[in-house]
């Protein structure tokens, strides 16, 4: 049996075929569109607390992953003998091979994106909640991009497997690839020849869109940028404008930060116990003790990252965090939202936005809370950076910075949100020994500006320099609060034994 070329041939210039891969080009990319969409909106749901939404995800998820898409093409195309509503779009058989791919891929897809959500770092929303930023802005402007990047090549395998499924919708009499192949071999008999067409026309689709695919993948990969753009003159020109005078507040504020009574347990387990103190307006406060004494889990309880047991934080005069009772031996979290702005972190671990430059993590949240004009943004912007030494660094993503470059930007975008009070989390515990210099040397400077701040530090002599006192942790508990000249007189043995233990000299 000889392979009839000149007709295979003469199948690339037959319109039914060019017609149909048209057909299987709409039907493939707007069934992968809006599988990605609804898919993604499944995937939220599978995550959310809520049972319900979180529920139907699952139920969702397990049904169209179970039901062959066979089924489900003759069971959607024969929908509208049980609802006669549904026939003026379901008895088109486009319509109802679209619906029913769209209903079986997004159960697959949803998990294609929960894989991505579940591998954005938890810092990143702990970060996004530092900022004030609401769930949606979260979403959208964080999250969303950077799990999309991750799913993406797992996205495009899944649009390859769709091109090829569109070859089922045969079965409900669309005219796609493989029916006009079909109608042709079963009028000459010329299958092999006729089906090596069919095979060329899917590889064509699928190789041109591929291509497509990885060209965004590339695109979006931000671990190959690596020139930027020349910091503008005009950034420079506002680094050295000053900035207009900030109207004072009232000045009859008498606690920058109250915490009241805290107590925090892990698993039943008493993280922290009737932890209480203050802080002035102005006041550098330097928290150290020996590693899992608490000190971290104390500064996420005054900023929400964590909820407290019981106890009460306030900022300002004003109440910030508590537990409210709502009935008999039941109580609710309350965080004041109007307040968490006024409180600013840092982490130990940057928690930068890695796929937004220098200069956009500083003005996403600003830009989002509505903090002046854009040109007052830009204009504040360029002076922190500038102060933090990274304003020739503002169009970088933070990938291309060192790790104490990238300190200095997490400082500055905390800054951007004008905070009464900063919290630092072992700000230089991620760095190399010759980093740590150049991130002390920002945070004494903002002391010297006379900014409250809170710090959790093993960097001994940085902290007995800077604060006006130190508060020292141990087993959850606050063991002593005094000032830096009263600890170097030797009076806590505890103290000088922790220090002695570190080599700390004076």
């Amino acid at each position: 049996m000889s392979f009839d070329w000149s007709y295979f041939f003469s199948l690339f210039k037959d319109r039914d075929f060019w017609s149909a891969t048209w057909t299987v080009i709409s039907l493939s990319v707007s069934a992968w569109l809006l599988s990605v969409i609804f898919g993604f909106l499944l995937a939220l749901a599978r995550q959310h607390k809520h049972p319900l939404l979180q529920g139907f995800a699952r139920a969702y998820i397990w049904l169209f992953r179970s039901v062959p898409l066979l089924v489900l093409l003759i069971f959607v195309y024969n929908l509208p003998q049980a609802l006669p509503s549904t026939s003026v779009l379901l008895s088109n058989p486009y319509w109802s091979g679209l619906l029913a791919l769209v209903l079986s891929e997004s159960a697959y897809i949803a998990e294609i994106h929960r894989g991505g959500l579940l591998s954005i770092p938890k810092g990143q929303y702990e970060a996004g909640k530092a900022l004030g930023l609401g769930y949606r802005v979260l979403q959208y402007k964080v999250i969303i991009p950077q799990a999309i990047r991750v799913a993406l090549p797992a996205l495009a395998n899944e649009f390859i497997s769709i091109v090829k499924l569109t070859s089922l919708v045969s079965v409900v009499s669309l005219t796609e690839i493989l029916l006009v192949g079909q109608r042709l071999y079963t009028e000459n008999f010329l299958v092999m020849e006729t089906m090596s067409a069919v095979a060329v026309y899917y590889i064509l689709v699928v190789t041109v869109f591929d291509t497509l695919l990885k060209r965004l993948e590339a695109w979006l990969d931000l671990s190959t940028r690596h020139k930027r753009p020349a910091v503008s003159p005009q950034l420079h020109t506002l680094a050295r404008t000053p900035l207009p005078a900030i109207e004072q507040t009232s000045g009859n504020v008498q606690k920058a930060l109250q915490a009241k009574s805290l107590h925090k347990a892990f698993n039943n387990i008493e993280v922290l116990g009737n932890i209480s103190f203050d802080v002035t307006p102005g006041e550098v406060i330097a928290l150290i003790g020996p590693s899992g004494s608490g000190k971290t889990t104390l500064i996420r309880l005054l900023n929400g990252m964590d909820r407290l047991d019981r106890g009460e934080v306030w900022l300002n005069d004003q109440p910030f965090i508590q537990l409210q009772r709502t009935g008999p031996g039941k109580e609710k979290f309350y965080e004041n939202q109007a307040l968490s702005q006024q409180i600013g972190m840092v982490f130990q671990g940057f928690n930068l936005f890695p796929h937004l430059t220098v200069l956009e993590n500083l003005l996403l949240a600003p830009t989002w809370h509505k903090l002046g004009s854009s040109e007052q943004r830009q204009h504040f912007a360029a002076v922190t950076l500038d102060k933090v030494g990274m304003l020739d660094h503002a169009n970088k993503y933070p990938h291309q910075l060192s790790g104490g470059q990238q300190q200095r930007v997490a400082i500055a975008r905390a800054l951007m949100m004008k905070p009464r009070i900063m919290l630092f989390d072992e700000p230089t515990s991620a760095l190399d020994p010759e980093k740590v210099a150049e991130v002390l040397q920002v945070i004494e400077q903002l002391a010297r500006e006379g900014i409250t701040m809170l710090i959790v530090t093993h960097e001994m002599k940085f902290a007995f320099n800077i604060s006006d006192r130190v508060l020292f942790m141990e087993q959850g508990r606050i063991v002593c609060d005094d000032s830096p000249e009263a600890l170097r007189k030797g009076d806590h043995p505890r103290i000088m034994q922790f220090l002695k233990d570190i080599s700390f000299n004076e």
